[in-house]
């Protein structure tokens, strides 16, 4: 399993309020100084637009930083896959993250499945991984199903368990039954908090290992499944008394978080992707 950061761990450090907000090329120079080898670079417009000039400036430096890239996406419209494995290609990505809902509109399931299996061929040839990630849009069930009917092993699940707690989902249960079908994994913890006047309750981030998320059972449960994946620091910071206060916090959230999975000895394996197994036996 390599270690990586998503640009959604610099989220109060790249919002536009923030008077010298970061760049994309800033998140992989601080995700250098971290001493991770990995940066899954989501939901940035100029890559969903495909700008040439950025995907070339991350790439490039990417290369010159040593760094594994990742790209993250919304959406399973077949033009719009496609389009993201040109990207993947590009900048020499071989795993691309998305949801079966994007801003553009949520899928049937049945169009979610016609969708992806007209794509998934094109993926397997070029040798990258597509996850869809776990989301309170679609149940856990209704995902693995979609995973399963579709059926490639070009196609996986990206596991953030947290997401899916505003569908009533437990954890564990997301994480047991995603499990066999993971080829990507979000590293957030969270908490729940009584609100003001003790009415009802606040689901926000966590420092990692301070929250509701028992890491070393997710990873136990991975590994029962043979799912040495990549795991991906991200958070849910609310925005605290300042922007300034914020972007402190964030980043010691993030430092903090990526030393103590460093820490873990599960990290030395390379990751695996089921495609790469398919192709090599």
């Amino acid at each position: 399993m390599t270690l990586g950061v998503s640009s959604y761990a610099f989220s109060w450090r790249m919002h536009p309020d923030n008077p010298r907000p970061l760049t994309v090329l800033h998140v992989l120079q601080a995700a250098a100084a971290l001493g991770v080898g990995l940066v899954q670079v989501c939901d940035q417009p100029a890559l969903d637009a495909g700008d040439p000039h950025f995907v070339g400036e991350i790439a490039a430096e990417a290369g010159t930083l040593g760094l594994e890239l990742e790209l993250g996406t919304k959406g399973v419209e077949a033009g719009h896959l496609l389009r993201f494995l040109d990207l993947a290609t590009t900048t020499g990505s071989r795993f691309v993250r998305s949801m079966l809902s994007s801003p553009r509109g949520t899928p049937t399931l049945r169009d979610a499945i016609a969708s992806l299996a007209s794509v998934v061929p094109a993926y397997e040839r070029a040798g990258v991984t597509l996850g869809l990630e776990t989301y309170e849009q679609f149940s856990t069930d209704e995902l693995v199903g979609v995973i399963e009917a579709v059926g490639s092993p070009a196609l996986g699940i990206c596991l953030d368990p947290g997401n899916s707690v505003a569908r009533l989902e437990h954890p564990g249960d997301v994480i047991a039954k995603a499990a066999p079908y993971v080829v990507n994994l979000h590293v957030k913890d969270f908490a729940f908090s009584r609100k003001e006047g003790m009415i009802g309750f606040t689901l926000a981030g966590a420092p990692l290992g301070a929250g509701l998320l028992d890491y070393d059972a997710m990873v136990t449960e991975l590994e029962a499944n043979g799912r040495r994946v990549n795991q991906i620091v991200e958070h849910w910071l609310t925005r605290q008394e300042t922007l300034a206060r914020t972007c402190e916090l964030e980043e010691i959230w993030v430092g903090d978080a990526v030393a103590r999975l460093k820490a873990q000895r599960r990290l030395i394996a390379p990751a695996t992707y089921p495609i790469e197994e398919a192709i090599h036996g």
